[in-house]
C-alpha cells in the first residue's frame, strides 16, 4: 500500500507540473543545446521513444534513467547514427554501466555529434580557400539508478555539455531525473515519469565575438554582446504493457523448437511536454521471440506533423527497428546484441542507427 501511495503521489505531482512545462509553440527556437533532444541509441529509436517506461540499461539514460537499475552486472554499448542521411551529420554514443551493489547501478556515457569539415569563409574571403573547421557537440553523462523495492525504481543523470564551432565555445550543465513503477504478475505493467535537461542558461564566448578596430590611430578590441540561451527542458509520462504468448510449452520434441520459445508483445506510449516546442505523443510496439529476435515499430506525433508547412521537425513520424541478441556461449547469461533502427524524415533520407551491446 505504501508503494502504491508513493507512485500515486509522484504521478499527481507530475500532472500538476504539466502547467509549467506545457508545450509552447510560441517559444520554438528559443532554447539551445538541441542535441540533447536527439536520441542516440538504436533500440529506443526503433519505437520512436515510446518505451520510456520499459527501456532498460544504457538505452534508458536518454529516456528514463531509472531503467539503469535493471542491469544484471555490466553493460557496454556503442551506437552510430547517420543522422538525416545526406546531411553529413554523424552521432556517436558510447556507454558503460556497472552494478555497484545489490540495488544500485552507476553508468558513464558520452554522446558526440559531428558535422564534418566545413569551408571557412570571411568577409575578405567569401569563397573560402583558407582552410576548414569542424563543429562539435559533446555531452558527458554520469548516471546513478537504484531499485528502492521490487516496484519502485529511480535515478538521475548529471550532464556536462560542450559546443564548439571554429573560435566560439559554450559549455553548461544539466540534470535528468526519472522514476518507474512496476507491477503485474510478471512485472509486465510499467509506468514512468522523467524530467530532463534542467539546468542554468548557456552562453557562447571566445575569439569569434571580438574584433580589432582602428580609431584615431589607436587600436581597440570590441566584444559583441551575446544572449544566453536556456536548456530544452521536457517532462515525460509514459506506460507500457507486456503480453506473453505461447508460453509454458515444455515439449522439447518439436522439430523446430519454436513451441518452446516465449513470445512477448510490448505496447508502449509516452507523452512528452516540451517547454520550448510542441507537445509530442509517441506510441510503439515491440515483438520479442525468446529475447533473441526483436522487431519494433513506433510513431511520434506532434500537432501539424502531417503537413510540411506546419511540421517543426524533419521527422515525419514513423520508425522501425530490429535486434538480434545471442548468448556468448552455450548456457551463458552473457549476451551480445546487434541493433538497428530507422526513422523516416522529409527532407533528407531518414536516420539510420547501428549499435552493439554487450551484457556480462
Amino acid at each position: 500500500m505504501k508503494q502504491i501511495q508513493i507512485a500515486l503521489m509522484t504521478a499527481s505531482l507530475a500532472v500538476l507540473s504539466l502547467s509549467s512545462f506545457a508545450g509552447n509553440k510560441d517559444r520554438i527556437g528559443q532554447a539551445g543545446a538541441q542535441e540533447l533532444m536527439i536520441n542516440p541509441w538504436g533500440k529506443s529509436n526503433g519505437m520512436a521513444g515510446a518505451n520510456m517506461a520499459s527501456s532498460t540499461g544504457l538505452e534508458s539514460v536518454f529516456l528514463n534513467v531509472s531503467g539503469l537499475s535493471f542491469i544484471n552486472k555490466t553493460e557496454i554499448q556503442f551506437t552510430h547514427s547517420d543522422y538525416l542521411s545526406g546531411s553529413g551529420i554523424g552521432v556517436n554514443a558510447f556507454g558503460l554501466a556497472q552494478r555497484v551493489g545489490e540495488s544500485s547501478v552507476l553508468a558513464a556515457s558520452v554522446t558526440s555529434m559531428g558535422f564534418g569539415d566545413i569551408e571557412r569563409t570571411t568577409i575578405e574571403n567569401p569563397d573560402g580557400g583558407i582552410g576548414t573547421f569542424a563543429p562539435q557537440l559533446l555531452s558527458l553523462n554520469v548516471s546513478y539508478a537504484r531499485a528502492f523495492s521490487n516496484t519502485i525504481h529511480g535515478g538521475f543523470t548529471i550532464k556536462t555539455i560542450s559546443e564548439t564551432i571554429n573560435d566560439a565555445q559554450a559549455s553548461g550543465m544539466a540534470i535528468d531525473m526519472g522514476i518507474r513503477y512496476v507491477t503485474g504478475p510478471r512485472e509486465n505493467l510499467k509506468f514512468g515519469i522523467a524530467l530532463k535537461n534542467v539546468g542554468p542558461k548557456m552562453n557562447f564566448g571566445g575569439g569569434g565575438f571580438t574584433e580589432k578596430v582602428q580609431l584615431d590611430e589607436k587600436e581597440f578590441t570590441l566584444t559583441q554582446r551575446r544572449q544566453a540561451f536556456e536548456m530544452p527542458s521536457t517532462l515525460s509520462i509514459g506506460g507500457s504493457y507486456d503480453i506473453y504468448l505461447m508460453e509454458g510449452a515444455s515439449d522439447s520434441s518439436s522439430a523446430s523448437g519454436i513451441a518452446n520459445w516465449e513470445h512477448r508483445l510490448t505496447i508502449a506510449g509516452n507523452f512528452i511536454s516540451n517547454s520550448f516546442g510542441k507537445d509530442l505523443i509517441a506510441v510503439g510496439v515491440e515483438y520479442s521471440a525468446n529475447d533473441m529476435i526483436m522487431l519494433r515499430a513506433g510513431y511520434l506525433y506532434e500537432d501539424g506533423i502531417l503537413d510540411i508547412e506546419t511540421r517543426t521537425t524533419a521527422y515525419t513520424g514513423p520508425s522501425v527497428g530490429a535486434s538480434v541478441q545471442l548468448p556468448m556461449g552455450k548456457g551463458s547469461d552473457n549476451t551480445v546484441s546487434i541493433d538497428y533502427a530507422y526513422r523516416f524524415s522529409n527532407p533528407f533520407s531518414g536516420t539510420h542507427s547501428y549499435g552493439v551491446c554487450l551484457n556480462f
